[in-house]
């Protein structure tokens, strides 16, 4: 193992870059935006250019560095081939085999939800454990799967899309992904502030919500510890959807803990401890046990899990 790995993490805006120690540790971080004109050509380039840029800043050569992690918001295929990126402009494209040409490093990619999983597991809320499951609660919901060590991608590197769950049969609302009744549609911030305005507009609740100028998922959080009955509902059925989907989750991989994270995660113990109490209520006995904690990498979760895929 080479003493050195950068971690890159692709957005639709910025891509995250960070130098790393194989060991774990962060060095450096710093980000370039994600140039998406003309179907994004130029994103790999921008990538090598600053990775080179910083080898030639810390006078680094190919003996010092294992290679380039790449996370990117799309299905990534075993032979680093992916199957369109919408964010990004990408159709198909074979990312390793690209930006392993325009550097001359060792390059392996992953979906971005499973190498924040694998950064979690390895750096942060799921340190000291091989079997995670990842929840990410944001304007979607995300996941990763690791089991023994290893993302679960499956064969059309679609593993670990909890956000897509079915939860619901009779569902109105159409999700992102077109279907109806998915978990994101009642689990994600736009999920909760979706099912907040449906009850206000039914004039079915007195709550303090209706005053609020800006309707947010932190707004129903803050209402539901001041005690506000329609809001502590809101997070109750937030916390029986995600504690039921779980339990599902953990029948079929059986981890030791589940980490949260996301902007919803930042609610911090009411929305673990509503989670924890409809999981143990409706997961399988010899499941019951897995913890379920807040991840702590926040943002730089994607770039840690990135260099965890060079081992």
């Amino acid at each position: 193992m080479k003493q050195y790995g950068f971690g890159v993490d692709i957005g639709g805006t910025t891509c995250k870059i960070g130098l790393f120690e194989m060991n774990g540790s962060l060095l450096e971080k710093w980000e370039i935006p994600t140039n998406t004109e003309n179907g994004g050509t130029a994103i790999l380039d921008d990538v090598a250019e600053a990775v080179l840029g910083k080898m030639h800043q810390k006078r680094l050569t190919d003996a010092d560095v294992q290679g380039i992690g790449l996370g990117v918001p799309g299905p990534v295929g075993r032979d680093g081939t992916i199957f369109r990126c919408v964010n990004l402009g990408w159709d198909v494209i074979n990312v390793e085999k690209e930006l392993g040409k325009k550097t001359g490093l060792y390059v392996k990619a992953g979906n971005d939800a499973n190498v924040a999983a694998l950064g979690e597991m390895w750096q942060g809320g799921g340190h000291g454990h091989e079997n995670v499951v990842m929840v990410t609660l944001g304007t979607g919901v995300g996941g990763g799967i690791i089991i023994d060590g290893k993302i679960v991608s499956g064969f059309h590197g679609a593993g670990g899309e909890i956000g897509h769950i079915k939860m619901r049969d009779r569902e109105s609302g159409t999700c992102g992904c077109g279907g109806h009744g998915c978990l994101e549609q009642y689990a994600s911030a736009t999920g909760i502030v979706r099912l907040a305005k449906e009850r206000l507009a039914s004039g079915d609740s007195k709550s303090e919500l209706s005053s609020v100028e800006e309707l947010t998922a932190k707004a129903v959080f803050d209402a539901a510890r001041e005690g506000d009955e329609m809001a502590k509902e809101l997070v109750d059925e937030l916390c029986t959807m995600l504690g039921t989907a779980l339990a599902n989750i953990a029948s079929v991989v059986d981890p030791e803990i589940f980490v949260i994270g996301g902007g919803v995660s930042r609610a911090g113990e009411i929305l673990i401890d509503g989670i924890r109490e409809h999981y143990v209520e409706k997961a399988f006995h010899v499941c019951r046990p897995a913890e379920i904690a807040l991840a702590t990498l926040g943002n730089d979760a994607g770039m840690y899990g990135c260099v965890r895929l060079l081992f």
